[in-house]
């Protein structure tokens, strides 16, 4: 067993499964698989870094406010710290330093030079003018500023921030050292060293996923009944790709809920719909209201959660009747709910694998800042496709290699590589 940090002993709400606590058990599943000792599985358990800074901020009214930054850097073995920052109201470290642990496996397993970090400030951003946004982005930045660097911790957007704040971020670091530095952060806007096909690349990743899982069982993505939880960035490109490649998008929800057509709803209307009515999508014509929950259990062929963690759990995981799911968003599937769906024979494609297209590009956003050569959107894709395609290969073999759960194979891999990095660099006792 993981004995657990007392920089995270913070109590896990009694509501909500415990992030870490899920991570972890992923993190000691994979070990007991690879054989790994006791001494090793500690290392990896603990992020190597975790820091909390004060971030004062003058509102519009003229109030001061003092809000609670993090930023956990879980493991840099193979390369600088990697991760979002999140502005939301459920923000904690626990949780943030779950999200920093499935960075590294996702990097490791995607097989690029970094480690796992995140971040985060538990704010609803939506509560805050932008002029306050700006005010706290560069506060927390600025309180960071020792800790992050192209070579050593590259932050990205996450939920709650987007590429104006990485515009921010960027700017007053490079204010902080007297040159523009575009590596510093990435999901930048394109005007400052951002990359084409970034806004795009976590549900092109997601598409790419699915569509190699459908090829694997002799179909294709043309016809196949989709639904998608979320509508945001992530699930809201997954569903204008596969409804381009051909798939039938039954079901799509937001926070304030969702739709559903047995016809299939026509996805370019619906983003025109929902950039008109402030990006909710309820009242969609041809369409009728559904529930997020209600979503969850229809009957489709890929189920595509991309909203929240803890989303399918032991409470809703037998009325699911998707024979795939797709975890976009990090977490939507619980331990025991994933335990269950295997049992069924569905295929779940983890978190790690599935929405792993954001870091891959924004890795070639680094590439291309750090370089000063840009590329174009079509390459951009074509280098995507090419790590992802190559990744879920390698959990495909290590899955049947092993006889294990694609989640395990996923884990092993990524666990195996960054365990034999802290091994081959003396970096474990």
């Amino acid at each position: 067993m993981i004995s657990k940090s007392s920089l995270l002993s913070e109590p896990a709400s009694p509501a909500h499964i415990c992030p870490f606590d899920q991570a972890c058990s992923y993190l000691e599943a994979a070990a007991k698989e690879l054989n790994l000792n006791q001494g090793l599985l500690e290392i990896l358990s603990h992020p190597r870094k975790v820091v909390t800074v004060s971030i004062p901020v003058k509102l519009d009214d003229g109030e001061i406010q003092v809000l609670a930054g993090h930023r956990v850097q879980h493991s840099d073995v193979l390369g600088p710290y990697k991760g979002g920052i999140r502005f939301h109201p459920a923000v904690t470290l626990r949780e943030v330093s779950a999200l920093a642990m499935l960075m590294t496996w996702k990097c490791a397993l995607l097989g690029i030079p970094y480690g796992g970090g995140k971040g985060g400030i538990a704010i609803d951003p939506k509560r805050y003018s932008v002029g306050e946004l700006e005010r706290i982005s560069r506060r927390y930045i600025s309180e960071l500023i020792k800790d992050i660097g192209p070579s050593v911790d590259i932050p990205a957007p996450d939920m709650g921030t987007s590429a104006r704040e990485m515009a921010w971020m960027m700017d007053t670091y490079s204010v902080n050292v007297g040159h523009a530095v575009p590596g510093v952060v990435t999901g930048k806007p394109l005007s400052i060293g951002g990359s084409l096909g970034r806004e795009m690349a976590t549900g092109r990743g997601t598409m790419i996923i699915v569509r190699e899982a459908l090829a694997d069982q002799g179909k294709s993505l043309a016809g196949v009944r989709v639904a998608i939880q979320g509508f945001g960035n992530v699930g809201g490109a997954a569903a204008e790709l596969l409804y381009e490649a051909g798939a039938k998008i039954i079901a799509v929800s937001t926070g304030a809920g969702g739709i559903f057509s047995e016809v299939g709803l026509d996805i370019p209307k619906l983003k025109v719909y929902a950039a008109e009515n402030h990006k909710s999508i309820v009242g969609f014509p041809q369409s009728v209201p559904i529930s997020n929950a209600d979503l969850l259990t229809l009957p489709c062929d890929v189920l595509i959660p991309a909203a929240l963690e803890n989303q399918i759990t032991e409470e809703n995981v037998n009325q699911v009747q998707a024979r795939i799911v797709a975890e976009a968003a990090n977490g939507p599937v619980t331990l025991e709910a994933n335990l269950a769906l295997e049992a069924r024979g569905v295929t779940v494609l983890p978190d790690i694998l599935a929405n792993a297209g954001g870091v891959v590009v924004s890795y070639l956003e680094w590439v291309q800042g750090l370089s000063y050569v840009f590329w174009d959107e079509e390459r951009v894709n074509r280098e995507m496709e090419h790590l992802m395609v190559q990744a879920y290969r390698k959990v495909i073999h290590q899955s049947e290699v092993r006889q294990i759960s694609l989640r395990l194979a996923a884990y092993t891999l990524g666990v195996g590589r960054v365990a034999q990095a802290l091994t081959d660099r003396g970096l474990y006792p």
